[in-house]
């Protein structure tokens, strides 16, 4: 009767067993071959989906509707019309110290102020606009001006269920997160995004505008989905 092989891991031994060497297992030239191929389908696939992903717009229903002050006058020109043909009761600007101005030194002088004034100049009713400045600068301007907006509206009774927050391109997957993050589960976040007329959504990695945009704002919402965790006497101040 034949006796079956085994494979048996073969191991050497020099200098008294202070050096070892054994056998091991590698890939063979189709391992890596499979390996790379699969490596470059993954790339193929965010290529194609990480900006659509970041840039997520979805509305829920809500007559509060929230504008990052911080947004070029091509996104605040759709936040005029998001507002006119929804259902809306108010529009609140969010938004701190704006950049250069070395931190707070009044609300006239941040970004929600700043927001406000252009939905005012494109035909939005002073009567209908709320300007809502945080005193924050530096990181984490989001959260603040997501904070500084939930105690207003505790600060002035109103009692909010849902939200619309409108901002600009693949910051929008980002700012919802953290908005839900500041008004808890209580509160029912919507999303709207406006595009970047500076390049190309679908093709973003062939232009230096939206390699920039997509790549950032990848790399801020890991951060803010894996390790940013908002103190308790923040997040409940």
């Amino acid at each position: 009767m034949r006796r079956k092989k085994t494979v048996t891991s073969t191991v050497q031994k020099k200098f008294c067993g202070i050096v070892t060497r054994r056998e091991r297992w590698g890939l063979s030239w189709r391992g890596w071959l499979v390996l790379i191929l699969a490596g470059l389908l993954i790339a193929v696939f965010l290529l194609l989906n990480i900006q659509p992903f970041l840039a997520k717009t979805q509305r829920v229903n809500a007559n509060v509707l929230v504008v990052e002050g911080w947004i070029h006058e091509y996104a605040i020109r759709s936040a005029a019309e998001e507002f006119k043909t929804g259902s809306y009761q108010k529009i609140f600007t969010t938004g701190g110290p704006l950049v250069g101005t070395d931190g707070y030194t009044n609300d006239f002088n941040t970004s929600a102020s700043v927001g406000a004034e252009l939905l005012e100049k494109i035909g939005v009713s002073a009567e209908f606009i709320q300007m809502v400045p945080s005193h924050i600068s530096g990181r984490d301007r989001t959260y603040s001006s997501a904070i500084a907006l939930r105690d207003w509206f505790r600060e002035h009774g109103m009692t909010v269920r849902s939200i619309n927050v409108l901002t600009e391109d693949a910051h929008a997957r980002r700012t919802q997160l953290l908005f839900q993050k500041a008004f808890g589960s209580g509160v029912s976040v919507g999303i709207i995004s406006i595009p970047d007329p500076d390049y190309d959504a679908k093709h973003w990695w062939r232009t230096s505008e939206g390699v920039r945009e997509v790549l950032d704002e990848s790399i801020a919402y890991v951060y803010a989905r894996i390790f940013f965790h908002p103190s308790e006497s923040f997040s409940e101040k």
